[in-house]
């Protein structure tokens, strides 16, 4: 089933970004972001993106190693609608990494071809996809057969992507996956060579969504990079056209971004340390086995902004656990008054 078509415009979703929108942390803001949504459901974001996995590890791993891989597809009912993101240059592989994913009831499968990683790069995956448009198109047909999207229980295959490598090939890079029939096409607004250096150049999004409509597509189009608020995201689909907005770094130490009536600005410093602290504590029940210091970038967000934020921010850097982060937190918040 493709639940895109089924979703009321425009969409807003979260950003898949590693080490950062674990299951851990896509729990909190489906339960921070709560609302009910345009379709009647309660969640957060329209769509959740899970990080994105290696499917040639999901394929050939040891047992150890893909137990790992597959701590990254974890999540939740309500995160859903949930895709899961995969990358590989291997088409047997993309078909088979689908195929679990579609077995672990995920609700659609994303391509990765935008990540500017060198060592992703290496691989053939991320941006180097752009590089090799047949491939591309190889591996979105493997995706779906791996789906079995065009089946009765089959998901649907998106991907995401930038708009050329080092330099604007939208106009001849879009139709080559537009041919293929993807349910969605992320945008981000910027070459690989730019990576996130520049503004995002949303104008090359309404671009997207004119060579959408003129070769008669039904994919939907978002777009990406930049967003700083949901009022800013609908915005940007006024000027451009598109059928909604993927927001990524602006969720950094707000988990509150896609609710409709909340602002980070209006929430009590209180609650929005004791958040961390509850974030903190999911993250090391959810995920034992990482590395402590996944959550100090988040740290980094979520204490900003307030009297005394360096100095608290500076003793949570040394700490490495749960226990001790509360400890820090709780004292301060005692001397507030």
């Amino acid at each position: 089933m493709n639940f895109w078509k089924d979703l009321p415009k425009p969409i807003f979703t979260l950003a898949p970004m590693a080490d950062v929108t674990d299951a851990p942390f896509r729990r909190m803001i489906a339960k921070y972001s709560a609302h009910e949504r345009k379709d009647g459901t309660i969640g957060g974001p329209d769509v959740m993106w899970t990080e994105f996995v290696a499917g040639d590890g999901l394929v050939r791993a040891t047992p150890e190693g893909k137990k790992l891989l597959m701590a990254d597809l974890m999540y939740s009912e309500e995160e859903r609608p949930v895709v899961a993101q995969l990358f590989t240059s291997n088409p047997e592989h993309m078909e088979k990494a689908a195929r679990l994913c579609l077995e672990l009831g995920f609700d659609g499968v994303d391509i990765n071809m935008g990540c500017p990683d060198r060592s992703i790069e290496k691989q053939g995956c991320g941006s180097a996809m752009i590089k090799n448009p047949e491939n591309a198109r190889e591996i979105i047909r493997a995706a779906k057969r791996g789906t079995k999207m065009n089946e009765e229980g089959g998901i649907p295959v998106s991907v995401k992507t930038r708009i050329g490598y080092n330099h604007d090939q939208l106009d001849e890079w879009l139709p080559a996956i537009l041919s293929e029939s993807p349910a969605v096409v992320t945008i981000h607004a910027r070459t690989r060579k730019e990576m996130s250096k520049v503004p995002a150049d949303w104008s090359r999004v309404k671009r997207a969504v004119e060579i959408r409509n003129k070769l008669g597509s039904e994919t939907l189009i978002l777009g990406n990079g930049d967003a700083l608020s949901l009022d800013d995201a609908k915005a940007k689909v006024e000027a451009t056209g598109a059928d909604g907005v993927m927001l990524g770094r602006a969720i950094f130490g707000n988990p509150w971004l896609f609710h409709p009536t909340k602002d980070i600005s209006n929430i009590p410093l209180e609650e929005r340390l004791r958040v961390m602290v509850e974030h903190t504590k999911l993250f090391v029940e959810l995920l034992p086995f990482k590395n402590f210091a996944v959550m100090k970038k988040h740290y980094k967000a979520y204490v900003n902004s307030f009297a005394g934020a360096s100095e608290l921010r500076a003793l949570l850097m040394e700490k490495n656990s749960p226990e001790e982060i509360e400890k820090e937190v709780e004292m301060f918040l005692s001397k507030q008054g």
